[in-house]
């Protein structure tokens, strides 16, 4: 019976200890859940795992991982199906394009001087018109001597049409140097033409040239190549077709008139005899006409350097402005409308940008004026190469 006693109180005791050690516990968690800083801490571990979705994604159990994944499957089918959808647009690009060039082809004759419009198709009522009228009755002289002077040089067409256009727009003016403008004034038309039906998706410039004394080509050429197709790596990424590659053409340069190279003179000294001689080299010279003498993307898998790279997508990006905006609006960008329109455009970004910032600064004020504990003094045609 003594034994029996002792086995109970030892069993008393053992679950008194545990309680006690129970209570201890649950004591410390809650010191240490009153602690502000440890409840910062979790909170800040808290905020910062709902701030990632992956590793939100990560603690979802996995059935529901396998149908986010089928999800993905879903979302691969969507990219190709809207691969497919800008096939169909570029096939009505293609389709568009016929139909404006009657127009294309009228302008040309006109700029070049080989038609007059007639006063129908010249008829153009300006916003300032009424300004206009007042300023051409003060000046009503100068005029008559303007077109006497006019009909005694026989002027035709609207002169240095395409290369005013070029000196306009930035992107192209920095391309054009001195001694490239004499033969950007023998530009008469730039047209855009795209891949046939059934061939790989791609549009081509055609720059057409009236005789001059730099090269014998009446066109040069430069083909863009696009793909429309998500990445079998990274199909997620697919946002259209996008240009991958073009392709310039040769000029045929008149003798010493290839304005893309120029001559330097190198003396070399003889190691052995110590004589000098004087020899001449071509060197690469910087000149717009360089943008039919494209860098190659590489076939064979190699990457370019960081310089290559840039070179080739401001290529890209240039193929793609005269593609949607030059040819389409010349006139605009010849009188220089189109230029202010972006640029009335990119600065009403910018007010809207400070308006907002405008507003987040008197928030600010307004904070620091109701909390008195605020420090006020803080600051607010040619062959293909």
């Amino acid at each position: 019976m003594a034994d029996n006693s002792k086995a109970e109180d030892t069993a008393s005791d053992s679950v008194e200890a545990a309680k006690n050690a129970s209570d201890k516990k649950e004591k410390l968690a809650d010191q240490v859940m009153q602690n502000p800083q440890v409840l910062a801490a979790l909170q800040e571990r808290l905020d910062n795992t709902a701030l990632t979705p992956s590793s939100y994604i990560e603690t979802l159990p996995k059935a529901v991982k396998r149908r986010i994944d089928a999800l993905k499957q879903l979302q691969v089918k969507c990219a190709h199906i809207e691969a497919k959808f800008y096939e169909e647009v570029h096939d009505l690009e293609r389709k568009y394009a016929a139909l404006y060039q009657p127009l294309f082809d009228k302008r040309r004759e006109f700029i070049n001087g080989e038609a007059e419009p007639t006063d129908a198709e010249s008829e153009w009522h300006s916003e300032n018109e009424e300004e206009e009228k007042l300023a051409g009755d003060l000046k009503n002289v100068v005029v008559i001597e303007e077109k006497a002077e006019a009909e005694e040089t026989n002027l035709k067409g609207i002169p240095d049409f395409w290369f005013t256009i070029f000196r306009n727009v930035d992107m192209l003016s920095e391309l054009v140097q001195e001694y490239d403008e004499p033969i950007l004034k023998h530009l008469q038309d730039i047209k855009v033409k795209f891949s046939e039906p059934g061939q790989p998706m791609s549009f081509s410039l055609e720059f057409h040239f009236g005789p001059n004394d730099y090269f014998s080509n009446s066109v040069l050429t430069k083909t863009y190549k696009m793909k429309s197709e998500p990445d079998k790596t990274d199909p997620f990424s697919f946002e259209g077709p996008e240009i991958v590659d073009c392709e310039g053409c040769t000029i045929d340069w008149k003798k010493g008139k290839n304005v893309t190279v120029k001559t330097i003179k190198k003396k070399q000294k003889h190691k052995g005899r110590g004589t000098v001689r004087t020899i001449t080299k071509q060197v690469p010279n910087d000149s717009f006409f360089n943008f039919f003498n494209p860098i190659k993307v590489s076939g064979d898998g190699e990457s370019l350097d960081e310089d290559s790279e840039f070179t080739l997508a401001a290529d890209f990006e240039i193929g793609h402005f005269f593609r949607e905006r030059i040819v389409p609006r010349a006139v605009l960008y010849f009188t220089g409308e189109a230029i202010e329109d972006d640029d009335n455009f990119e600065e009403g970004e910018e007010g809207e940008e400070e308006e907002l910032e405008g507003e987040e600064e008197g928030e600010e004020e307004e904070d620091a004026e109701s909390d008195p504990k605020k420090d006020s003094s803080q600051p607010a045609e040619c062959k293909q190469q």
